[in-house]
């Protein structure tokens, strides 16, 4: 029990000292192109290496573009929706993990069959520490701070989280990341100087 509080507060001092960066650094994120079904593959097989976890983890990765952005932001904001997906999910449950862009730009969709959240709570979800069931959250071994780690990460990158759920039949998480942040393979190569003209 003493170890599993150790971890706890660690856990929690690691996402305060996160937020506190994001809040301090202002600005716009970086450009660094990201390969981001490259970054969800490995998530994905992190989620199925725990001990507890639901039945299946999906990716349906639509695109082979790249997005423009900070990689440890963007990896940041993946693994605290899909660890959020897996832990209130149900053994017999599912995760799904879905990347593409369109002419609106880049998106991001981790979907579950989890235990859903009720329309009150939803518009309060990324404010630090707030907690929809405190007692299964403090069970759990979250921090309360993911969400809020998620929105202030994602406003770097001028993107948007929105978030649909129902109670009892599971939530879906949606980033919406403007046009500009996306590039080819080709275009990102031949910027880098991968590629001569």
């Amino acid at each position: 029990e003493m170890r599993r509080q150790s971890n706890r507060m660690r856990g929690i001092l690691q996402d305060l000292l996160e937020l506190s960066r994001l809040e301090a650094s202002g600005g716009e994120a970086e450009r660094e192109p990201v390969d981001v079904g490259g970054m969800l593959a490995l998530l994905r097989k992190d989620a199925l290496a725990r001990p507890e976890r639901p039945a299946t983890v999906t990716l349906q990765a639509d695109s082979d573009d790249l997005l423009l952005g900070s990689e440890t932001e963007l990896n940041s904001i993946f693994s605290n929706l899909l660890s959020n997906a897996v832990k209130y999910t149900p053994p017999d449950g599912s995760v799904r993990m879905r990347w593409w862009t369109d002419e609106l730009g880049a998106h991001v969709e981790v979907s579950d069959t989890g235990i859903g959240i009720s329309a009150q709570h939803l518009p309060r979800l990324t404010e630090r520490f707030y907690r929809v069931d405190p007692g299964r959250s403090r069970k759990l071994g979250g921090s309360g701070l993911g969400l809020a780690i998620v929105k202030h990460a994602l406003q770097r990158h001028g993107a948007q989280l929105r978030i649909s759920s129902t109670e009892g039949e599971g939530s879906n998480f949606t980033c919406h990341f403007p046009r500009e942040r996306v590039a080819s393979r080709a275009s990102a190569a031949k910027s880098s100087g991968l590629v001569s003209s």
